[in-house]
C-alpha cells in the first residue's frame, strides 16, 4: 500500500527525524539506518535513548498521533493509480491489499485516497504474524483469500526487501518506482516487471506525421 498505492513513504522515512526536530533535538546523521524496519514501540525506545525528551510510552503515542493525522487528513494516491485500478477492476482482476500498516490506519488511508472500493479485502503484517522483511506470510495470506495461484498473481512492491521476499516465495513481482527508495537499479534487476509510474499505462504514443489513427 505505502509507496505502491499511496504517496506516503516520505512520511514514514521522516517520522523519526521529525520527532527529533519537533523536540528541538538535532537527529544523528545515521538516524535512518538506526531506525529502519523498527516497529513503533521500538522506534520510540530508540529515539528516547538517542536523546528525544519524554518517556518511550509518550513518544510512541505522539508518533501514532502523527501517523493517524497523516492518513486521515493528508495522504494522497500516487498519480494514475486510481485509473489503473479502475481498469483492472473493469477487467475482473481481483485485488487485495497486503500492508505493514495497522488495519484502522490503512482503511482510513484508502478511504481518504478514494481507493478502498477496488479491493476484495485486506491483510496486515500484524494479522499475518510476520513482517515483510521476515517472510512472505502476508502475501500467502492474501493469495489464499483470493483463492488464487502464484503463477496468476502479481505482487506490487516499492522497496527492495519486500520485492526480494515475494520473489523468494515464488511470486511474480512488479517493482513500482518511488522516489524514497534507493537505488532503483537493484529493483529493476530483481523484479519481473518495473514501472516508473501508473500514468505511463495511459499515455497514447504520438503517431508518425501523416499516419491516420485508423492505421495505428
Amino acid at each position: 500500500m505505502d509507496g505502491t498505492l499511496l504517496d506516503s513513504m516520505g512520511m514514514w522515512r521522516n517520522l523519526g527525524r521529525d520527532l527529533f526536530l519537533c523536540h528541538g533535538v538535532r537527529p544523528p546523521a545515521d538516524l535512518e539506518a538506526r531506525i529502519r524496519h523498527l516497529e513503533l514501540p521500538e522506534l520510540a525506545d530508540r529515539c528516547s535513548a538517542l536523546g528525544v525528551p519524554g518517556s518511550p510510552r509518550l513518544l510512541e503515542a505522539e508518533l501514532r498521533g502523527r501517523i493517524e493525522q497523516f492518513y486521515r487528513e493528508w495522504v494522497y494516491a500516487k498519480p494514475g493509480v486510481s485509473d489503473f485500478l479502475a481498469h483492472l477492476w473493469a477487467d475482473g482482476v481481483r485485488l487485495y491489499v497486503a500492508t505493514a500498516t495497522d488495519r484502522p490506519l490503512a482503511e482510513a488511508a484508502l478511504e481518504r485516497a478514494g481507493l478502498a472500493g477496488y479491493f476484495q479485502g485486506m491483510v496486515t503484517c500484524q494479522e499475518a504474524g510476520q513482517e515483510k522483511h521476515e517472510g512472505p506470510a502476508v502475501y500467502e495470506w492474501a493469495l489464499k483469500a483470493l483463492c488464487g495461484r502464484k503463477r496468476n498473481t502479481l505482487v506490487f512492491e516499492d522497496v527492495f526487501y519486500a520485492v526480494s521476499t515475494a520473489k523468494n516465495a515464488g511470486f511474480r513481482v512488479v517493482a513500482v518506482y518511488d522516489a524514497w527508495e534507493k537505488p532503483q537499479a537493484e529493483l529493476r534487476r530483481l523484479a519481473d516487471y518495473y514501472i516508473m509510474s501508473y500514468e505511463a499505462f495511459f499515455r497514447v504514443p504520438s503517431l508518425p506525421e501523416g499516419q491516420d489513427k485508423s492505421q495505428a
